[in-house]
């Protein structure tokens, strides 16, 4: 047989190789396809955004421009429009300062008054000014200042970012949770408190609440949760209004559950702040003569917020890169909600959600991105109301490379399936944003979104199609 007889054959295996090769977005479109057939989206809607990460191009879209909620991955837009419109050295300010005066034997004729600039890290263990940490200041501080005595009380000034804590649109079952914790002027211990239970001996028997941490002796809670089924672990749920004093505990603690607390939203962090200051200066011989209060409490009851006579101590929060890392590595709702109401302040707005809504779409427009395509109603994507385009979070996650504060907010985004990607979920939603390079080198920015899927188990399925881009 000729040698030569084998050629032909040889190069229509090559060219059958070839044609079999597959690139990564046609992988990428038969993993969508697929995902679409699964009965679990047959009454979804989903979307699939994938852009060049070096030229900002299309590479595969589907459904780009369809509005969806955003759940949490809402809170790229918002570190990314923190990071440009504060600058990521931006750090907030809460200053203790008294009223009155000092007499000679050390008697402050007059208040304590603790001015909050809306710092939601002041107490939270993650940073240097914990809870222990920031009380021993102010103690120490009052100490210096020669007082020995309070004949007036301790108030907290929670006024520049107003009364409502918490943006419309959030759902009642989230608001007296963690999660739903609403922002203050005066945040304090990222405005959340934990309540310690125990199942009962059989199914349906009542939980019991053991404790909380800190004791909260100003607020009653009426638990109702009963004992759940094996496996089903934590269903259990506060419902506080903000400023409320009556929190009802509801749902079930499945028997064999391996935690021991859930935790839930400080109806009023101003008035725990001042509290918990009092409650120090007790423990340190220093009386004070009058309840703990806040500047709202004291407009409800028509008092006059007395000026202030000299501030004795200042404490600044970790920078915004700093905050941004915990904010998006841990997705701290109450930390979005802030960001937003200090992004309309600096833009000469009123410290309001909806105020830094507006200034946050209008600072998005005038790059480029269509205002339509972003229907944004809080900071942190818990509200379900929020409808924005997978096109329009990729642009921002793209134009945020060319920024000097790049670095920092890559830094801040958790890893999830091999890829460096901000998650999402509430009820039926669940999406994640973010950054990917493939191992050929390849750099992608991604961002998937479904919404009212059926069952659960959906992010398992999300990652096979994005393992396309691998």
């Amino acid at each position: 047989m000729s040698k030569r007889s084998g050629l032909p054959f040889l190069f229509l295996l090559f060219i059958s190789s070839f044609s079999f090769a597959q690139s990564p977005i046609q992988k990428l479109e038969k993993a969508y396809n697929s995902f679409l057939a699964d009965p679990q989206t047959k009454y979804a809607i989903s979307s699939l955004c994938v852009l060049d990460a070096n030229t900002g191009k299309p590479l595969f879209t589907r459904n780009e421009q369809t509005g969806l909620a955003t759940a949490s991955t809402l809170k790229v837009i918002t570190a990314a429009t923190a990071f440009s419109v504060l600058g990521k050295d931006f750090q907030f300010q809460t200053t203790l300062a008294y009223t009155g005066n000092i007499t000679e034997d050390g008697v402050l004729k007059g208040d304590l008054v603790i001015i909050g600039s809306g710092d939601p890290t002041l107490g939270s263990d993650r940073y240097q000014n914990k809870e222990k940490v920031v009380l021993t200041e102010w103690v120490t501080a009052i100490k210096k200042a020669g007082i020995k005595k309070i004949e007036g009380t301790i108030i907290g000034d929670d006024r520049i970012f107003g009364t409502q804590t918490t943006p419309e649109g959030w759902t009642w079952q989230d608001m007296g949770n963690y999660y739903g914790a609403g922002t203050s002027g005066l945040s304090w211990r990222e405005n959340q408190f934990d309540l310690y239970l125990k199942t009962g001996a059989n199914l349906n028997d009542a939980a019991k609440l053991l404790k909380t941490v800190p004791e909260i002796p100003y607020l009653k809670i009426v638990n109702e949760v009963k004992t759940g089924a094996p496996g089903t672990g934590d269903q259990a749920y506060v419902f506080l209004p903000p400023y409320g004093s009556v929190a009802y505990v509801r749902g079930t603690w499945g028997l064999g559950i391996g935690k021991s607390s859930i935790s839930a939203a400080l109806p009023d962090p101003a008035f725990d702040c001042a509290y918990r200051l009092q409650d120090s200066l007790k423990l340190s011989g220093i009386s004070v003569t009058q309840s703990a209060t806040t500047t709202r409490i004291m407009a409800l009851n028509d008092q006059p917020i007395p000026e202030i006579t000299q501030k004795i101590s200042t404490l600044t929060s970790p920078t915004l890169s700093e905050i941004t890392y915990w904010f998006l590595k841990k997705s701290i709702n109450l930390y979005g909600e802030t960001l937003l109401k200090a992004v309309a302040m600096k833009s000469g707005k009123e410290a309001t959600t909806n105020d830094g809504a507006i200034a946050e779409i209008k600072f998005w427009a005038d790059k480029g991105i269509d205002k339509n395509a972003l229907n944004i109603i809080d900071g942190s994507g818990l509200s379900p109301a929020n409808r924005v385009t997978t096109m329009a979070v990729a642009n921002v996650l793209f134009q945020a490379q060319k920024e000097t504060w790049f670095g920092d907010y890559y830094k801040a985004f958790p890893e999830y399936n091999g890829m460096k990607i901000k998650s999402g979920t509430i009820n039926n939603v669940s999406a994640f944003a973010g950054y990917h390079t493939s191992a050929a080198g390849n750099k992608y920015i991604i961002v998937i979104n479904i919404n009212n899927y059926s069952g659960s188990g959906i992010n398992k399925k999300l990652f096979t199609v994005l393992d396309a881009l691998k």
